[in-house]
């Protein structure tokens, strides 16, 4: 699965999102968990945190005027959240950028890892790290598609229910494109 996934996303280029210089950037990574049952992990932020509190997220966050690229952000970020060393990512793939309720350009990027790689999560932004097979999302296991508006634009965005966490918003968003362009879903029709 993983070999088929590495293949279908080297072909994949993201459409140019029409930066605007003036939006602040955010990066996150969609680890996949090399194992004979490949995983992504996720996180449940704290529910202390003032921004998306107890919402399910993928490990990362805004860019800092240090840091030298996107994918450098979204490594950063991934081991201050859940002790992920940048050494043990190898990446595959940038998808294109999405843009979050509060303006900002989030750009995903889609990671290995080996399996077996302890985590640590950071107490003060994470309440739990845990991991969806990809198998379960072969079958686009949606419960339900919310539609929203926003900046004029109407959008259609899944809600995924896995083990008691609910994955809505800009992370279903991203998942989805995930499962479109990595797992070669046909999700047209929904």
């Amino acid at each position: 699965m993983i070999n088929e996934i590495k293949k279908r996303l080297s072909s994949y280029h993201p459409a140019d999102s029409g930066n605007k210089a003036d939006r602040e950037h955010a990066a996150v990574l969609l680890p996949i968990v090399m194992s004979e049952s490949p995983a992504l992990i996720l996180t449940q932020r704290s529910s202390k945190l003032d921004s998306h509190g107890g919402e399910v997220a993928w490990p990362g966050g805004k860019k800092d005027e240090a840091d030298e690229s996107l994918v450098f952000t979204a490594l950063r970020e991934s081991e201050e959240e859940i002790g992920l060393r940048p050494s043990q990512v190898e990446i595959v793939c940038e998808l294109r950028p999405f843009i979050s309720k509060f303006g900002l350009e989030v750009t995903p990027f889609v990671g290995l890892i080996p399996a077996g790689v302890e985590l640590e999560r950071n107490e003060d932004e994470i309440s739990r790290i845990f991991q969806v097979p990809l198998d379960y999302l072969l079958d686009d296991p949606r419960t339900d598609t919310d539609i929203i508006e926003r900046n004029g634009e109407r959008h259609s965005v899944p809600v995924y229910h896995y083990e008691g966490f609910k994955i809505w918003g800009l992370t279903a968003m991203i998942l989805l494109e995930f499962m479109v362009h990595g797992l070669g879903l046909d999700i047209t029709d929904r």
